[in-house]
């Protein structure tokens, strides 16, 4: 039928996309040439990309390259994002070219789409918010997809991971109490050796966890340096002066965070050299 797709357009030409999906051409084309498994990317890090971009917004806002009216919109579907209904219309892959190009593009073809939807009814193929000049205004693949990155680890390691470790700390201690008075053997090279109580057993557990706490905040002070405000290559090319600082204080607003801008933005955009830090101290 007719009505089941319309037409979306990029630089390329045009595509045809179903009608009750929000994603444009750049999203429908990875889709077609990144037919490869069945891990999609981590919605974890869709989130943070509308947190970014919705921080990116407020930002160029407040330093005049963006109306207060288009500001709002996309503040309105990243919210939506961040809620989660919106989370069909990220198909993609984890295994597609470039920096994660096509995943960000997905995130601004859906946010210009949606409020397409808000502010019109119905998706046009001229769009009232451009996903590349508004909703990716001041941004780039290059310096938003690592930020985006480094946003999510730490959400997690945050909200979840050191809870869940605090927590687990906590039974262990309950246990070196509930041990305090049973005795064993202590084992050395297979053998028996001499013996120790239960509770000190448990304490070695106890300072275990607790230095591997301490062992992943160490790795937070450059994780949570973000790149954002780099564009392409690192300099800040097409930003007005004073974003990155602008939307880092955005960013910190929405998540109750604490990160801050990239001391060396073409560093942390050339490697993820934070999240290997980070990953050494999980195994750990």
């Amino acid at each position: 039928m007719k009505d089941s797709y319309r037409i979306e357009s990029d630089t390329l030409g045009d595509l045809k996309v179903a009608q009750d999906k929000l994603w444009g051409a750049q999203t429908e084309r990875s889709l077609h040439n990144f037919k490869i498994g069945n891990q999609t990317m981590p919605y974890e890090i869709i989130k943070a990309l509308a947190i970014a971009k919705k921080a990116a917004a407020f930002s160029n806002c407040d330093l005049g390259v963006l109306s207060a009216t288009k500001r709002d919109m996309i503040a309105l579907c990243c919210d939506e994002i961040l809620e989660g209904t919106l989370a069909v219309n990220f198909p993609l892959s984890v295994w597609q070219t470039g920096s994660g190009t096509q995943t960000n593009m997905n995130v601004n073809e859906v946010i210009a789409n949606r409020a397409e939807l808000l502010h019109h009814g119905a998706i046009n193929l001229q769009k009232w918010l451009s996903p590349n000049d508004d909703v990716n205004k001041s941004q780039s693949t290059n310096d938003m997809f690592p930020t985006a990155i480094c946003i999510a680890t730490a959400k997690l390691l945050h909200d979840k991971t050191i809870p869940e470790l605090e927590g687990f700390i906590l039974s262990i201690k309950e246990k070196e109490i509930q041990f305090n008075t049973i005795k064993k053997i202590g084992r050395t090279h297979l053998m028996d050796a001499t013996p120790l109580q239960l509770n000190e057993e448990f304490s070695a557990y106890r300072s275990q966890m607790e230095h591997s706490i301490m062992a992943i905040k160490s790795t937070l002070s450059h994780l949570m340096e973000l790149p954002v405000g780099g564009t392409a290559v690192g300099n800040g090319i097409n930003t007005p002066a004073g974003y990155d600082k602008l939307t880092v204080f955005y960013i910190n607003q929405f998540t109750g965070l604490n990160f801050t801008p990239a001391v060396n933005k073409f560093e942390k955009m050339a490697d993820m050299d934070s999240l290997v830090a980070v990953s050494g101290m999980l195994k750990r």
